[in-house]
């Protein structure tokens, strides 16, 4: 079966990205498919039996879809750390009623992937991506045997090769101008600031595969940059935040249109790992005091920011965001892939 961009019919150049948490929803990905691109759902902190419902409910329109994996790539942090961190956000969740998670972080949860796996590999999808780290060769190979195309998320040249290397069919590219987490290989070393178009050719210099460009783009003008550097497809997320088929939180999604949020900033206090979220008051106060540990400090945090998400507290909230948060609007997912389309043909 031939494995590659044009076998999933995904003719729009502008796809809707995977957002974990609840953003990306089974309506976003259809309503991206029925405008001509392509949607994909987020298996991130979901449950194997949540990610098969969803799978069936896209299924269930006819809709050629992806969905996104966290490829296990964990940053253990140490015990005295992580109390230390524990012990200093507590206040907050004194708040709320809450008592912290924080005697002993939990270092080597998978988000199931083995079951995760399985249920693609029995119940195959047409389009598999993974995030953070990368499968093992004899994975992929299993998942294109069952006729799926796979995408490696990928941040640098280097990560780009081993993702080649491992037999990936589509590298995703990513630049740190991308919202919520970044897709890096490398935790603990600092994202090099560079522009998605710069970070598309160097890829495509490098190797031949098929590249889906993300990271920042939020308008035409960002996509016509992005295909003319190579790219023959765009990925987008910040822009649908607010979108109408969009899981975003209320909390989320009157931050994003709050003109008190001035920046978006690179942070590991919520969960460990670099993600771009609008700055706020917990980043400012705890950026410099966590430590990098992933999944352990998502963990740590996790209560503290639903229960600030459900009381509207955009001070304690991860309201992750790319560069482009300006131009998420109150609009169908179809309406804004074909608009940036519209724009970028015309630019």
């Amino acid at each position: 079966m031939t494995r590659d961009l044009a076998s999933l019919h995904a003719d729009l150049p502008v796809w809707a990205a995977p957002m974990a948490g609840g953003p990306s929803t089974p309506a976003m990905v259809v309503a991206a498919a029925k405008a001509g691109g392509l949607g994909l759902l987020a298996a991130g902190y979901k449950t194997p039996e949540a990610l098969a419902a969803q799978i069936a409910e896209v299924r269930g329109s006819g809709a050629v879809f992806g969905v996104n994996l966290f490829a296990p790539n964990p940053v253990p942090v140490a015990v005295p750390d992580y109390r230390d961190y524990g012990r200093s956000l507590q206040p907050e969740a004194d708040r709320y009623g809450l008592i912290l998670p924080s005697e002993q972080p939990r270092n080597e949860d998978d988000d199931s992937w083995a079951d995760k796996l399985d249920l693609l590999l029995r119940d195959p999808v047409p389009l598999a991506s993974f995030t953070f780290g990368l499968p093992g060769a004899d994975t992929v190979k299993a998942l294109q045997d069952a006729g799926t195309v796979v995408a490696q998320t990928v941040t640098t040249r280097a990560e780009a090769l081993a993702a080649a290397q491992i037999g990936a069919d589509v590298l995703i590219v990513q630049a740190p101008a991308a919202g919520g987490h970044s897709a890096t290989f490398s935790p603990a070393q600092p994202l090099v600031p560079i522009p998605l178009p710069d970070l598309v050719s160097d890829v495509r210099q490098a190797i031949g595969l098929p590249v889906v460009a993300a990271g920042g783009i939020a308008t035409g003008a960002d996509v016509a940059d992005a295909l003319r550097a190579g790219a023959q497809a765009t990925m987008v997320g910040t822009v649908l935040l607010r979108a109408h088929e969009s899981g975003t939180s209320t909390a989320h999604r009157a931050a994003l249109a709050d003109p008190a949020f001035t920046e978006t900033t690179l942070t590991h206090a919520f969960t460990g790992r670099p993600a771009r979220a609008l700055r706020n008051r917990f980043i400012d106060a705890y950026e410099a005091r966590a430590p990098l540990g992933y999944p352990a400090l998502h963990h740590l945090t996790t209560g503290l920011r639903k229960a600030a998400a459900a009381a509207g507290d955009t001070d304690l909230v991860h309201l992750w965001a790319g560069t482009g948060w300006r131009q998420a609007r109150e609009e169908s997912v179809a309406d804004a892939l074909t608009r940036l389309a519209a724009e970028a043909a015309a630019s």
